[in-house]
């Protein structure tokens, strides 16, 4: 059985006052796409600045390909490619001229950084713009750009942070079906941070982070199941009133998000027919659906899945 290849144990950050990883642990296995899930807020920037080597954490420890991350940083380095979620392109060079300079970083000289940089522009569809400043390009290319520049090593493990941010739902279905094909036929291990659900339903395994602390870990489908049925949502006349006479009347706990009341069961639409017929008046309006990743944050949570950031944080 192959060893992790990142290996998180109790890892622990603060930001002066405020615990931004609260003993967090989890491993990644070679070859998997693993993804990070949560809103801003959560820590995942935090955990992601740390893999990334960026920054040195609090207290814990990360291992990546069983190597220490703070002892033997420029070891890992040389295995990690990162795309950061702000553009780290240069728009005023080509395409083909951020590589190349890219690659210099890297020792990458001559025959060899020219091999590698066409390898990549062939592989992620920019060959006919590598001429081209990045500035003209869409961000859906510029995204294309960052992610050739992240490859061109060869790393063993590619860190993504919120890699979708900005593309259009086409541009941001072909960034994820580059990144499948980089697990399935280069063995590159992926680790990713995400807001987005169907993001997130792409990967192999799913973290959901929550202020600071690791609240589910597995696979999607798995973590949905966990839910225990179909999903109420209900649009009350008065919500407290509701969900009282639901518990008395119905039997069911109906928990209160947003000014909705949620129930979580089996069997849904037979629910609402005894809603609707018990409380006619009662009800503004009903939905029901099977789980989502964000029905599984607010059952572990007991709130949304909010994208702003309490106080304007990202971490």
């Amino acid at each position: 059985m192959n060893a992790a290849a990142v290996c998180i144990e109790s890892l622990r950050h603060r930001y002066v006052e405020r615990e931004a990883l609260a003993g967090v642990s989890f491993e990644v296995a070679p070859r998997e796409i693993f993804g990070l899930l949560g809103p801003n807020g959560s820590g995942k920037t935090t955990l992601f600045k740390i893999l990334s080597t960026l920054v040195r954490p609090t207290d814990g420890r990360v291992r990546i390909f069983g190597h220490d991350l703070v002892s033997e940083a420029a070891a890992i380095r040389r295995r990690l490619g990162v795309v950061f979620q702000r553009p780290s392109v240069d728009g005023k060079l080509t395409v083909r001229e951020n590589l190349h300079h890219h690659g210099h970083l890297y020792g990458l000289r001559g025959a060899a950084l020219r091999q590698r940089a066409d390898a990549m522009l062939d592989r992620l569809g920019l060959r006919e713009r590598a001429g081209d400043l990045v500035e003209t390009l869409s961000g859906g290319l510029q995204r294309r750009v960052e992610l050739a520049k992240g490859l061109l090593h060869q790393p063993d493990l590619l860190l993504l942070d919120e890699p979708s941010t900005g593309l259009d739902p086409g541009a941001r279905r072909d960034f994820n079906r580059y990144i499948a094909q980089l697990r399935d036929q280069e063995g590159v291990t992926v680790v990713l941070t995400t807001h987005y659900m169907e993001e997130a339903e792409r990967c192999d395994r799913v973290g959901i982070l929550h202020e600071g602390r690791l609240v589910s870990l597995g696979q999607p489908d798995q973590l949905k199941a966990e839910v225990g049925g179909d999903v109420v949502v209900i649009h009350p006349q008065n919500t407290e009133l509701l969900q009282a006479k639901i518990r008395d009347r119905l039997g069911c706990d109906a928990v209160i998000v947003d000014g909705t009341l949620r129930v979580e069961r089996p069997r849904g639409h037979e629910f609402i027919r005894d809603l609707v017929d018990a409380f006619p008046d009662e009800v503004k309006s009903v939905t029901f659906g099977k789980p989502t990743l964000e029905d599984v944050f607010i059952h572990l949570t007991g709130h949304r899945f909010w994208v702003g950031a309490p106080n304007g944080s990202e971490e």
